[in-house]
């Protein structure tokens, strides 16, 4: 089991960026999938990255596409998430969670075997 902490949310103004990092502990991290969600209030749990087991692989949704990166460093046992242009449509809580799986574009939630705690993000207009 994998267990996840996020971390470098914050308020940022329309137009900012913000990078945010989850640490993860579990010899199983390197060999396993991960994925970024988010939450907004009142809105279901959205998948908005993902990336293999090697890093060589990401997946982004349309919604933020060329705005946002994902990146991992298995030395390190983190994995990342560049947020760059951020909207006010942005704010919401974001979880990291490590996927069952090497590789994966699942946005079920039941693909996904650990969470992190989750980090809020408030983007300003």
């Amino acid at each position: 089991q994998v267990q996840l902490v996020e971390s470098g949310g914050g308020l940022v103004q329309a137009g900012g960026s913000l990078r945010l990092s989850c640490a993860a502990s579990g010899r199983t991290f390197s060999s396993t999938a991960m994925g970024w969600f988010r939450q907004a209030p009142g809105k279901e749990r959205e998948l908005i990255a993902t990336i293999s087991w090697t890093g060589d692989s990401a997946y982004y949704v349309d919604s933020v596409k060329g705005r946002f990166t994902v990146s991992r460093d298995n030395a390190k046992n983190t994995v990342y998430l560049q947020m760059n242009s951020l909207q006010p449509e942005d704010t919401a809580v974001y979880y990291c969670a490590a996927a069952r799986t090497f590789y994966t574009t699942s946005s079920s939630t039941r693909d996904y075997a650990s969470w992190g705690q989750g980090t809020q993000v408030t983007v300003s207009s």
